[in-house]
């Protein structure tokens, strides 16, 4: 029954990938029943709208009076998050939700941290009319890249003579960040095969991560971010919080569900060295403090030093390549 679970989620990932233009690349030599698949090494990308959505990803022009760019709080130098507890929204003020990473943000199944967006589009444009984000709309943002001669140019490459459409826009924003992936992690090496990409300590942390049960949640290719789960299932996480915040109520909040209350979108564990603090709260600051804390409440058991120090530095060998050009084959 392990297999055929595995087998349905290589399948499951696999037209997920599909649905952006991906291919899976899973893992060979005698590693075929891994629950963790490594990220493809080539994606298949639209070089023009790629640059373009760069562009737009990094103007403040996204957003009211030009005051708050994508990139302000998904920083690529920072493992695409921002390293802050909360991030500043255009006000200045802290936003109410801790930024999760932009890298490989295509390999999830749904995003937020409340997976209240089924798709990027649906992401894009609550961003862009969220108060604390874009706090801006369709029309004046079209108004704004129409009267731009660069955007005008831009887009009438690769569309032609027409207004620019929102259409558009969404589409080149969504390229780029379907090639936001980071390749090549030294674990993905391992599971191609590389019996010495990684460290005997770090093989013991990734066994230590199947036996104590990490790897139920947390598989696929961005190992997690393809499911729902409680946070604080064998105890109270919120016990040493000041106090509960709309928040913290997860996808109850999307499904008015009881039963949804303080369920999160699993977090991706790609390159999570980087892009801490950690959880939907930004209330954790360190790997140590994020693996013991996962043990207690999500598993129900206490780790020792040892067995917590092999598992981050499996972690951190999920760190991989941040995008470049090789990675990339132009799509004509």
């Amino acid at each position: 029954m392990v297999l055929i679970g595995e087998f349905m989620l290589r399948i499951g990932l696999s037209l997920l990938l599909s649905c952006y233009g991906l291919s899976a690349v899973f893992a060979v030599d005698g590693m075929m029943s891994e629950p963790i698949s490594p990220i493809p090494l080539t994606i298949t990308v639209d070089a023009e709208k790629i640059a373009l959505g760069k562009k737009l990803f990094e103007d403040p022009i996204f957003s009211k009076d030009n005051k708050l760019a994508c990139s302000d709080c998904h920083n690529l130098e920072k493992g695409g998050a921002d390293n802050r507890f909360r991030s500043l929204t255009n006000s200045g003020d802290l936003d109410i939700i801790n930024t999760p990473t932009i890298y490989n943000v295509a390999f999830n199944i749904r995003f937020g941290w409340a997976g209240q967006f089924k798709t990027l589009a649906e992401q894009l444009n609550s961003s862009l009319h969220n108060p604390r984000h874009g706090n801006s709309n369709w029309e004046a943002l079209l108004a704004k890249l129409q009267d731009s001669a660069d955007y005008a140019d831009a887009f009438q490459k690769i569309y032609g003579r027409q207004k620019i459409q929102r259409l558009w826009v969404e589409e080149v924003m969504i390229e780029y960040q379907k090639s936001m992936t980071t390749p090549n992690a030294s674990f993905d090496r391992y599971l191609r095969g590389d019996s010495q990409a990684v460290s005997e300590t770090a093989k013991r942390g990734y066994r230590l991560f199947k036996k104590y049960g990490c790897i139920a949640c947390h598989q696929g290719i961005n190992v997690g971010g393809n499911m729902f789960q409680k946070i604080g299932i064998f105890g109270n996480y919120f016990k040493n919080r000041d106090e509960i915040n709309p928040t913290d109520y997860g996808r109850f909040n999307v499904s008015g569900l009881e039963e949804d209350k303080f369920v999160f979108r699993v977090p991706g564990l790609r390159n999570v060295e980087l892009t801490a603090p950690y959880f939907h709260d930004g209330h954790t600051r360190t790997l140590e403090e994020a693996v013991e804390l996962m043990a207690r409440h999500q598993l129900g058991r206490e780790i020792n030093e040892q067995d917590r120090d092999a598992i981050i530095a499996f972690l951190k060998t999920l760190t991989g390549e941040i995008p470049v050009k090789a990675f990339y084959v132009w799509r004509p």
